[in-house]
């Protein structure tokens, strides 16, 4: 492990730069960290920290030089690889008149993205198994921008009240998936190399090689952030626990609450429902676009020309047994990462958490 100072966080903008990566990075805009091309390192937030809960995100001033003092905003990855709409084809006339079908790919830059938290690694492991069917039959839309992409890692130092990443298993440490992490500390950061990239990127910076004193803070952070974490998804949360009270009296509880409009799926890092639509044209040409979508819409549950689930809370269940059981069965996991945007970016503060312990017969 080799040791960044804050000063020096130039020095990692502009190695990247020579490499050949256009650079995204957490940034300030409207209330809110979002990831943006980064121009400077002057445009990460530094001296910020956010303030979440059930139904509330505020920024404000730390006081203290430092600029991933914060756990996640409303982005992960997933915009990045999986974009919320793209063209996937377009039909077009050639000069007899004739129709041809063309395939529109992405123009994908390498991009480096720096502030990954480690829920949003495993998140992207879970996009992968989606989209890249293992290898054997990968969606090219995704294939093309996850193959360009290096990922700078934060750890978690400081999570926010909503998060429970230490439940799942998915922070606030990691280990793998990465191609450089850090963790900062008082003064800088952390740094390791996780890929042969990642390797080549430390050795052009020439950074020195941390103190004992240096790698025992950063156990001693990743230690008190996983004791901070007061929320947790129950031990009970097995293949088929939901699935077998889909009549628990609770369901009708969120569905009076929510309002089915689509935020936690939104902001949900592992999320990837999606429709498709057609968009003609009056001279014959056309275009089919991929668009996020959301198991809360009346139209997601259309069939036959019914709505399967018009009431709220079956959606609300729709959601939760598909995210929480039914990825066992198809990734062998959940598919929540404890990142607890959903609870931070709904508009009433409906919990996770809490829903689950209700459901599974637990005390939140």
């Amino acid at each position: 492990m080799y040791w960044l100072a804050h000063q020096q966080m130039d020095r990692l903008t502009a190695t990247l730069e020579d490499a050949g990566y256009r650079i995204v990075g957490p940034q300030v805009r409207e209330g809110a960290i979002v990831y943006d091309l980064l121009a400077d390192p002057a445009d990460l937030p530094w001296g910020v920290e956010v303030e979440q809960g059930p139904g509330r995100v505020r920024l404000r001033e730390s006081g203290v030089a430092a600029c991933f003092q914060w756990a996640n905003g409303p982005q992960g990855l997933k915009p990045l690889v999986f974009a919320p709409e793209e063209p996937l084809w377009r039909v077009e006339r050639d000069g007899d008149g004739g129709l041809r079908f063309r395939a529109t790919l992405p123009d994908c830059p390498p991009r480096a993205v720096i502030g990954v938290r480690p829920c949003d690694v495993a998140a992207l492991r879970l996009q992968d198994r989606h989209f890249l069917g293992g290898g054997a039959a990968p969606e090219p839309h995704y294939a093309s921008r996850r193959e360009r992409l290096l990922l700078v890692v934060v750890e978690c130092g400081h999570p926010a009240s909503t998060c429970f990443c230490a439940s799942t298993g998915d922070g606030p440490g990691l280990r793998e998936g990465y191609d450089l992490r850090l963790t900062e500390l008082e003064g800088g950061c952390v740094v390791a190399a996780g890929s042969a990239a990642g390797r080549r990127l430390v050795r052009t910076m020439g950074l020195p090689e941390v103190t004992a004193a240096q790698a025992s803070a950063r156990r001693a952070l990743l230690a008190r952030a996983r004791a901070a974490q007061s929320r947790r998804l129950p031990e009970g949360l097995v293949e088929g626990a939901l699935f077998r009270r889909l009549d628990h009296p609770h369901w009708q509880g969120p569905g009076d609450r929510c309002l089915a409009c689509g935020n936690c799926t939104a902001v949900c890092p592992t999320c990837f429902c999606h429709r498709p639509q057609e968009r003609p044209s009056l001279e014959g040409e056309s275009e089919r676009v991929r668009l996020w979508d959301s198991c809360f819409t009346p139209e997601h549950s259309y069939i036959a020309g019914r709505v399967l689930r018009e009431a709220v809370h079956l959606r609300y269940r729709q959601w939760l047994t598909h995210k929480l059981d039914g990825w066992y069965r198809q990734y062998g996991r959940s598919g929540c990462v404890g990142c607890g945007r959903c609870i931070a970016w709904c508009p009433v503060g409906i919990d996770l958490t809490a829903e689950t312990m209700a459901i599974l017969g637990e005390a939140s």
